[in-house]
């Protein structure tokens, strides 16, 4: 499916019934990683997977910047009009969900896994082998990991979601920096997942349905 919105097409999948679940995925991915979760989460919930801007079947635009996704999120949310929202953010997506959020009523629960606030807030050795990456390949997906993103705690303070931060024990954030956006966030819950890494619970994983699922029942309605 095809929601236009903010001059581009955005490309999602929906699946199932019930409360909204909006779904985005990491830098250079797509929708599909979530195919094995959304087959356990689409009996209780109505699971829209979305393709960030160039990514996955979504268009392609000149630049890409983390302001621009979010808003692409949060205008995708009015144009479906969908309210009382969960929305589950993996890294990139994670990012785009803290900001979404900090901007939306429409979310009331938000789950992120490993995101950051600034670009320098990723381990030591991963900004060398981005920038390496970018130099060869001149990927602006590369260039927007080691530019943005510029979220401070004014911005995270402002979100009024019942929120669950994830991370894995061995994740390419560190753990600081995990524990400062959970402490930033009014009311938020943090989890570090002992022996997860990056994205080991949540790509072509059922683990994450499980953990988006005990959330989400235990805030049926958001702090909104």
């Amino acid at each position: 499916m095809i929601a236009k919105i903010n001059g581009i097409d955005l490309y999602y999948e929906k699946n199932g019934g019930g409360r909204p679940l909006v779904m985005v995925h990491g830098n250079g991915e797509d929708h599909t990683i979530f195919d094995e979760a959304v087959r356990e989460l689409r009996s209780e919930y109505c699971c829209y997977c979305v393709d960030s801007r160039c990514h996955g079947r979504s268009s392609d635009t000149a630049e890409l910047h983390y302001r621009d996704m979010a808003a692409d999120m949060i205008a995708f949310l009015e144009a479906l009009d969908l309210r009382d929202v969960i929305f589950y953010g993996f890294s990139d997506g994670g990012i785009i969900g803290l900001m979404a959020a900090a901007r939306s009523e429409r979310i009331t629960t938000l789950i992120v896994s490993g995101a950051n606030t600034s670009p320098k807030a990723v381990k030591w050795w991963l900004r060398p082998l981005i920038a390496a990456g970018k130099l060869v390949t001149k990927d602006k997906k590369l260039k927007l990991m080691l530019d943005e993103p510029d979220i401070d705690d004014a911005e995270l303070g402002g979100i009024r979601a019942s929120t669950l931060v994830l991370a894995g024990s061995r994740d390419l954030i560190p753990e600081k920096e995990t524990r400062h956006i959970a402490a930033a966030v009014p009311g938020a819950e943090l989890q570090i997942l002992k022996g997860e890494d990056h994205g080991s619970y949540i790509v072509h994983s059922t683990k994450i349905a499980g953990l988006i699922r005990g959330f989400a029942r235990t805030t049926k309605e958001g702090k909104a």
